[in-house]
């Protein structure tokens, strides 16, 4: 029987009795920390722990998705975006993980005595583009103000609904290929070298955006597609570490077929960071099957957000719940889900 105590499970082994950073990295400590939570307040909505909850009501053909996140990114402006256009962002993004076309925000903001106004109109017109871009409206919120010092400049809180245009059951079958987007690590680095006086003088920006577009685009072709997921904190190998744990399957990626800018690349190597971890904000991962994988990819390359995208790996059925990489000089190693994060408030 599991220990409920919040963040401890049975054979964790982690025994702290206190919160540290680590536990908001999205690796093992999170996950240790949500099955905390999940045992205390556990449902049938909450127990799958999609992106989103799928909601569906009885008697009716209505099914709805609901997410809800916060946002504590420091710094909070940073090349390519700023906590606004993360926030909103994120909550589409999280919509579109479990194949729900996003239709409305809630913005709340937490904002501390002393911030300047200029600042948040700069932030409030980042989310505006969004919404603009999207046609997604941001439809109620709440402000609150903290006294001076009780808070890190300004946090937000986003929650969103979508729709199902179809029935969707994430079900990855072994054979099936995996698609990421686009290039990985640009927004771990852009904030990283933004909040850190290293010395390392590269331009990398932030991949942050919203990626309705892709279901928009899978759906237009009626493209076939087994499960999505957005590889923000943990990166890329965090996300296909939960997809395989999930769904008790292997997954094997190619080193060589993964893209990476070189400029991240180098900042990797400089810093002993392996690429595979760090955050993403605007890039998905899609798993389908392999009859159509090539016409998915070609599709997502056509946009301009995806021309970058590529086939890194298939599912495979063993080894079950683990992921393997091909490396480019020849050898295998296991992709481990981080324990904690690299960069704490990444997002």
């Amino acid at each position: 029987m599991a220990n409920t105590e919040i963040g401890m499970t049975d054979g964790s082994g982690s025994g702290y009795n206190h919160i540290l950073l680590a536990h908001g990295g999205g690796g093992k400590l999170t996950f240790e920390l949500i099955q905390g939570v999940v045992e205390k307040l556990g449902n049938p909505w909450l127990a799958p722990l999609r992106d989103s909850a799928v909601i569906k009501f009885e008697g009716t053909d209505i099914s709805l998705a609901f997410t809800t996140d916060s946002y504590v990114v420091k710094p909070i402006f940073f090349p390519g975006g700023d906590i606004g256009r993360l926030s909103v962002s994120g909550t589409i993004n999280d919509l579109v993980s479990v194949g729900a076309t996003p239709k409305f925000i809630s913005l709340s903001l937490i904002i501390e005595e002393g911030f300047p106004l200029n600042a948040l109109e700069r932030i409030i017109e980042s989310i505006k583009a969004v919404a603009n871009e999207t046609g997604i409206a941001v439809v109620t919120g709440d402000i609150k103000v903290v006294e001076r010092g009780k808070a890190d400049e300004i946090f937000i809180n986003t929650s969103g609904i979508g729709i199902f245009h179809f029935p969707f059951s994430p079900s990855v079958m072994i054979g099936d290929k995996v698609i990421v987007t686009g290039y990985i690590g640009d927004h771990g680095i852009a904030v990283l070298l933004a909040r850190e006086n290293l010395g390392i003088e590269v331009n990398v920006k932030s991949d942050v955006a919203p990626l309705n577009w892709v279901l928009e685009l899978l759906e237009k072709n009626g493209l076939e597609f087994h499960c999505l997921k957005d590889p923000t904190r943990g990166g890329l190998g965090g996300a296909l570490v939960e997809i395989a744990q999930s769904f008790g399957i292997g997954i094997v990626i190619e080193e060589a077929h993964i893209p990476v800018r070189k400029e991240v690349k180098a900042v990797c190597e400089i810093l002993g960071l392996d690429i595979l971890n760090v955050a993403n904000e605007g890039k998905l991962i899609i798993i389908t099957p392999d009859y159509v994988a090539e016409e998915v990819l070609a599709r997502i390359k056509e946009h301009p957000a995806g021309k970058d995208a590529a086939l890194i790996g298939e599912v495979v059925k063993e080894p079950e719940g683990k992921v393997l990489i091909n490396t480019v000089i020849g050898s295998k190693r296991i992709v481990d889900m981080p324990y904690g994060e690299e960069l704490p408030r990444i997002c």
